[in-house]
């Protein structure tokens, strides 16, 4: 990518972080990287949103771990196809990747977004064999609103368990620049989440010992969701006995933290390294 090409790319990105709107634009030019799109818009749900994509290594020589990842937007806007990009990015690291898509605010509130999510999680468990996944080994990932879904699953069990999901086959979640704490629910936030008891919302109060194994990543530098929240939830996990990890990037916003995951910015964070790394320990990959 040329330098003009890169700081354009730069400058959509900042006015996408100024908007809080998804990466979608970046996904029509950034370079792939080598993997197969081997599933489309497989139905996990009736709904018109309610389809996920697969993306597997183009070489396999035996079952590899599942990655479901989950796209950010403020639970009102994103689509897959916008997100290819990142599943491609982790597949050819060696992972079979769920790219769902899931209902937004207003068709739906909290908390039929996470139980869509958990959906896509099952239809994972039951198909992802057959693209050359091994269901056991499940991490789950997302970016944003997308990291909140992903959390939620792995603290609250209660929604895999509803889906028809063994907790025990998550083996770690990662979670990109996400919002963990963010009582009171004031504007939009509010919107989505009713009224009802906030700490049922609350990733910080829902921190527990057997809690997956968490990965948190954010930016210092993101004026969309306060890097504060990462350390706060990191603080109650770590409060409870679980096992966590975190990582904050020097000078980088919401948006280019998911940027740093592509070829042409990869430079800019180590952010698909230490998510792979992450994702390598927790699923046993030799």
């Amino acid at each position: 990518m040329s330098a003009s090409v890169r700081l354009a790319v730069i400058a959509v990105l900042a006015g996408a972080c100024a908007a809080c709107t998804p990466l979608g634009v970046f996904a029509t030019f950034t370079p792939r990287d080598p993997a197969i799109l081997t599933a489309h818009d497989q139905p996990y749900g009736p709904g018109g949103r309610q389809s996920l994509d697969v993306y597997a290594p183009r070489r396999m020589d035996a079952a590899r771990p599942v990655a479901v990842f989950l796209y950010g937007g403020g639970w009102k806007r994103g689509r897959k196809w916008d997100y290819g990009w990142v599943a491609q990015a982790l597949a050819a690291r060696g992972y079979v990747v769920v790219l769902p898509d899931y209902r937004l605010y207003p068709q739906v509130r909290f908390p039929e977004f996470l139980n869509d999510s958990a959906q896509a999680v099952r239809w994972a468990v039951d198909h992802a064999a057959a693209y050359g996944g091994d269901p056991s080994r499940i991490v789950l990932l997302g970016h944003s609103a997308g990291a909140y879904n992903a959390v939620m699953l792995g603290l609250e069990p209660n929604y895999l368990r509803q889906a028809g999901v063994d907790p025990a086959r998550v083996a770690g979640v990662v979670g990109i620049a996400g919002p963990y704490d963010f009582v009171p629910l004031k504007g939009h936030m509010a919107d989505v989440f009713g009224t009802g008891d906030p700490s049922a919302t609350q990733p910080v109060r829902l921190a527990r010992a057997d809690a997956p194994p968490m990965l948190l990543v954010t930016g210092s530098a993101d004026a969309i969701v306060d890097p504060r929240e990462t350390a706060s939830l990191d603080a109650a996990l770590r409060a409870a006995g679980a096992q966590v990890e975190s990582r904050s990037y020097p000078g980088v916003g919401h948006n280019e933290i998911m940027a740093a995951m592509s070829r042409p910015f990869r430079d800019r964070a180590s952010v698909l390294d230490d998510v792979t790394a992450f994702m390598a320990q927790v699923a046993h990959v030799p």
